[in-house]
Parts: C-alpha cells; structure tokens; sequence
C-alpha cells in the first residue's frame, strides 16, 4: 500500500486516505517534510514554489499527531485569500480520510459571522484563514488561540505583497510560545525574515530544489465569458481545433456530470471521472483516454490524481481552480515530452481578480483571446473537409462502386448543384450557424480597476504628462489605460484596469527609491466617510495603509463599475 509513503512513517489510516485520493507517490518537498516534522519540534522556514504539493506535505504529519476533538484549537493555517483559505480547508478534509474526526473551520471575509460564531462556539480543532478575519475573531475573543500546537503561513510571501504582514505579527502575539510554527514562502524578502527572527523560536531553513512552474511548451490562454456561456464557449473551442485531446476540469462532481453528458449529447465523445466514480470503472475511463478511444476527460483535481498521458494538446480550466498550486497541477498535464501544449482558462468577470493573482504567483503570462465567432468554427469545419475530400479523391480504389451512382445523379443536374445537395444532406447541422448559440460579450478588464501608489510626485517636477510618459515608458501599457492621475505633495495616484495594474507591477518591481519599489499595491482599507456611492460604482478617496498605520500612506483599491 503506497510503499513510498509508507516509508514517510505515516499511519495505516492515513495511507488509506491517500489511496483513496489515487496518491501514487510524494513530491519532493513531501519526501522532505513529513519524516521531518514527524520527528521535529523546531520552527521551520520552507523555501518552496507553488505547485509543489505544500498542503499534504504540512496537513498530514499535523493529522498524525494533533488530538482529535479537545476542547481548544490545536493548529492555525494563515492563508492571503479567502479562495486559498477554502482551497486548503477542502483540501485537508479530503485528506483526513473517513476514520478522522477533527473539525476543520475556514474563517475569511464575505462569509457569514454568524455560521463562522456559531462553529467556533461548538468547538473547532483546525482553523484555516484570512489574516482580516482571523483578527476579528481575536478581538472579538470568540477565537482562542493560545493552545495551539501548529501555526502554519501559507504563501507568506503573497501575505506579504497583499500587506498582511502587521496583520501576521498582530496573530503571533496571540499564540503561545511552544507551538511549532511552519512559514512557507516561494521568496525570502527581508520583512519575512524579520517575522522569523522575532516570533519563531530556534528554526532552521529548508529549501525544495528549484524547477520551473510552468514550462515554454505550455500556451496559456484565458477567454472572458459569462457563466451561462461557458459551454457553448467550449465547444467552438473543441471544433476550432485541428487535434483535441485533453482534459476538461470543473469545480464539483456534479459539474463533471453535466458537462460530459452534454459533450456526448453534441456528438463528442467524453467521459467523467470524480469522487464518486467506482476504481473498476474508473481503470476502464483511463484506459480508453490513454489509448485514445476517448479523446476528452472530464475531472475533478481530486479524481485527476495519478493520470499520466504524455500526448495531451489541451488542458482547459472549466471553472477557475481556487489557488495557484491547482492551477500549475492542472496546466502540467499537457506541454510534456518537449511536445507543445495549450492550457485554456475560462474567466468570469468576478474572477479576474484571481487570474492575475495566479499569473503573478507562476510568473508566466496568460494572454487573452476572443471566443471563436461561429463563423470562424464553420470555416475551420470546411478547411478540414476539403482535406477529407481531396483524401478521398486520391484514394481510388475506394470510389469506384460509388461511381455509377454519381454518373446517374449528374445525368440530369448541374455538377455544383449535387455536390452541393449532398453537402447539405450530410453537414446541414454541423455548416449552420443558426445551430451555434449567441455568446455575450464581457470585458473583464475594464470590469475592474485597480488604484495603484507611485512614489513619484510634484516635488520630483513630475506632472500629469509626464507620469503618464513614465509608466508608457516602462511597462508599456497603452496611454488609454491609464485613468485618473491625482498628484499630491509626497505621492501619485493612478487608476489603471486589473491586467494593466500587473504589467506595470512587474515592470517597476525592480525599480527601487530608498529601498522601496516606487509603484506597489497593499491590503484594500478604508473609511465609509471618504466615499460616496454614484451611478453603480464608487468615487472618493480612502485612507491607505495597513491596520496599525494612521493617515496618507501606500496603497490600493479596487471598485467595480
């Protein structure tokens, strides 16, 4: 039974539950962790990408050795976004196998209060969150953690980046002193370090050997469409294509489900495999996709443990996974081999916000495209067929009992006029346009708005003008995307949208004044008396800064319009 995790010292039940997830073996950073905090009790600083398998590696030497169901919480996971926060919670549930007991809470933003109170009041042995949230239940004291025997940060340097980090220090002056603290970050910048030397106890830095996250043989595209278009969006992606094979991966099971059964419904042959799809079946699914009988998968994360087909030309991201180690996990199926690959990630308006997050964490670029109009499917469907055709026409032997039927059709019609009948007879419904449905067009990228700091200002002799040069200049992004300059004595405003706000992020990341990069982005704050609501959006200003910051300081804000 999974040999090479059973050499990491892990429990029969455990091994169980990662069976039934199709773990076949560990990562690296798994080989690396578990026997070290099976037999560790020091603080320590792991060094590791996204897309290396960082929550099984912290969850499963936790679950080993935390007590089920004791009247306080044992462990805390700190996570930069409420989707991370949920991805790692579900996560770790699965992992916990159907033996385990011990009641996993995540606690973020823009969730209920009450639900979050009314768990914590019947008792809660692992917490996963937000920063924000996590506080509020500190000061609220409907949240202890003083007990704890784990303090995980997941992402910290993301954490960092969003401006959690007074937040992070405020949490630690809440735990006790003997707990483990476990800090897992892709960077090491300075303020990092600082939280390690002023709230982690003797602790040692392990790094997980550095491999590229996504590779050149990987296309990534993402497409901006409406929920209820999703579908129809991917089947002109599947028609388009010259060669398709690959695997479709949607949210639940039940997703899964309806996306296959309307593939098969529109003539392509799909199967479905999640959670609940038997082992015996589930061998027959992948045999049949590995031999290319069935040339499209649709899965879950879970359910696409352990298939490894080396050929696949798509990957396509049905619904937007909830962190950046899904999204790599996924797009890695295809591009293996030194063979070329296409990920595909379809994007809500709401979800943007996401997509550049992602984009930002794998450093890799994820461009944009427009849904294939229908007339541009049908034109790639008569491309493929004159082909067919001029196949046929070469292969004689193959014509020769269907001539005598054509010399009858010809006798008494027009040649144009049979081939053409016998076009519409075989391919009215597939040449139709009429059959494709209406996809509605969205801009996610002037959807939202990002308000970006820059450290430049009047007394530097910058103006409107000039700024706008400035940022052209070095991150060329376009004069029209740059919106709402407000220059004030010590420093700059610029409202840009979300996709702009990135480029020019990573085009002045290495650009520093006194140590600081001149444009940055910090946790969203502000002050209802600052603002006024008009015609749908927001106008005014708000107060920049962290928590414990008072007044005009950095920062950024996002509204939709």
């Amino acid at each position: 039974m999974l040999p090479k995790f059973q050499a990491l010292w892990l429990s029969e039940k455990t091994l169980i539950a990662l069976q039934k997830k199709w773990f076949e073996e560990p990562s690296p950073i798994q080989e690396q962790t578990i026997p070290l905090l099976l037999e560790w009790s020091k603080d320590i600083i792991w060094q590791a990408q996204t897309g290396t398998g960082k929550t099984a590696a912290f969850w499963l030497p936790i679950i080993e050795t935390i007590t089920e169901r004791k009247s306080h919480v044992q462990a805390i996971i700190l996570a930069p976004t409420r989707e991370l926060a949920i991805q790692v919670a579900e996560e770790i549930q699965s992992l916990q196998g159907a033996k385990w007991i011990l009641r996993v809470l995540p606690v973020y933003g823009w969730q209920s209060m009450s639900q979050q109170l009314r768990a914590l009041r019947n008792g809660v042995d692992v917490i996963v969150g937000t920063p924000g949230r996590v506080i509020d239940h500190l000061s609220r004291k409907t949240l202890k953690i003083d007990k704890i025997r784990y303090f995980v940060l997941d992402e910290a340097d993301e954490m960092l980046n969003m401006g959690f980090i007074d937040d992070i220090e405020k949490i630690f002056t809440y735990t006790n002193e003997d707990r483990q603290t476990l800090l897992f970050s892709a960077t090491m910048p300075r303020e990092i370090l600082h939280v390690a030397k002023k709230y982690m106890r003797d602790h040692t830095v392990v790094s997980v050997k550095k491999t590229e996250l996504t590779t050149n043989n990987i296309e990534q595209i993402y497409f901006q469409v409406r929920e209820h278009d999703k579908f129809e969006a991917l089947s002109r992606i599947i028609d388009v294509e010259e060669e398709f094979y690959g695997i479709i991966f949607c949210k639940t099971k039940i997703d899964t489900d309806n996306v296959a059964s309307h593939l098969n419904r529109r003539g392509y042959d799909a199967a479905a495999i999640h959670w609940d799809v038997e082992q015996r079946q589930r061998e027959r699914i992948l045999k049949k996709f590995k031999t290319k009988t069935t040339k499209i998968l649709v899965a879950t994360d879970v359910a696409a443990r352990g298939i490894d087909v080396q050929d696949l030309t798509h990957v396509i991201n049905y619904a937007l996974p909830g962190d950046p180690e899904s999204y790599v996990h996924r797009i890695g199926r295809t591009g293996r081999a030194g063979s070329k690959g296409i990920a595909i990630t379809f994007v809500t308006p709401s979800e943007y916000r996401r997509l550049a997050f992602f984009e930002r964490v794998t450093k890799s670029k994820i461009a944009r495209k427009d849904i294939p109009a229908a007339h541009e499917v049908i034109d790639k469907k008569k491309d493929r067929l004159k082909l067919q055709i001029i196949d046929e026409l070469n292969t004689e032997e193959n014509l020769t009992q269907y001539k005598e039927f054509a010399q009858w059709l010809l006798k008494d019609h027009n040649p144009e006029d049979v081939v053409a009948a016998l076009l519409k007879h075989s391919y009215s419904d597939e040449l139709s346009a009429q059959n494709y449905k209406k996809v509605e067009t969205v801009s996610v990228d002037t959807a939202w708005v990002s308000r970006l700091f820059v450290a430049l200002w009047r007394a530097k002799w910058y103006d409107v003008r000039k700024l706008t040069e400035h940022i052209i200049d070095v991150s060329w992004i376009k004069n029209n995307e740059i919106k709402d300059i407000r220059l004030m004595d010590d420093f700059s405003f610029v409202t840009v949208p979300f996709a702009a706000a990135e480029m020019i992020l990573r085009s002045f990341d290495k650009i520093k004044n006194g140590g600081r990069s001149l444009v940055s982005k910090a946790k969203e704050k502000w002050s209802s008396r600052w603002w006024s609501r008009s015609g749908g959006g927001y106008r005014g200003w708000s107060r920049w800064g962290s928590r414990s910051s008072s007044g005009w300081g950095r920062g950024w804000y996002s509204r939709r319009r």
